[in-house]
Order: C-alpha cells, then sequence, then structure tokens
C-alpha cells in the first residue's frame, strides 16, 4: 500500500518517489517562483527523495537526500511538493 502525502509532512527515514511539483495554483508570483526554483534543484517529477534529517526547533529545515543530491529546505517550501512513500517494495 503507498500513501502521497506533501513533502513536509514526511518524518526522517521516509523514502519516496515525487509526484507532483507545486500546486498548480499560479495566481500568486511567489508560489510561481518557488516551483521554479524547486525545478532547478531537481525536485522534478519521478526524482526519488529520502528525508535525511530535520531541524532541532519545529523540526525545521528539513534535509533530505533527491536521487544523488543533499539538499535542505524549510518545511513551508517543502509543502509545494507532493510525494508517494515507497510501500516497503523496494
Amino acid at each position: 500500500m503507498t500513501d502521497t502525502i506533501k513533502l513536509s509532512q514526511a518524518r526522517r527515514g521516509d523514502r519516496g518517489v515525487i509526484v507532483q511539483v507545486g500546486t498548480h495554483c499560479h495566481h500568486q508570483d511567489h508560489e510561481i517562483e518557488l516551483e521554479r526554483r524547486l525545478l532547478e534543484l531537481g525536485f522534478v517529477e519521478g526524482a526519488r527523495v529520502e528525508l535525511l534529517h530535520e531541524g532541532l526547533f519545529g523540526r525545521d529545515p528539513i534535509a533530505m537526500k533527491v536521487d544523488d543530491m543533499r539538499v535542505a529546505l524549510r518545511r513551508h517550501e517543502a509543502a509545494s511538493l507532493t510525494i508517494r512513500l515507497d510501500g516497503g517494495d523496494a
């Protein structure tokens, strides 16, 4: 069984695949800019992610592995990414 969640809801050790980048609600300029930055960083549909570390205060920022890179994001930025968690069949 697989679950689809926002990356901001993931916990340390969670792994999955990005299924959606952005909210596809482009009525605000900052949402368009954030989606563009995430794509430039390698957060593309189909990329594998693993949450490696959570900050001490409010679990923010989070560090993750995206394919072969390591990237840190704030949770409000990670909320723009939807992932399908691995169901243990990997």
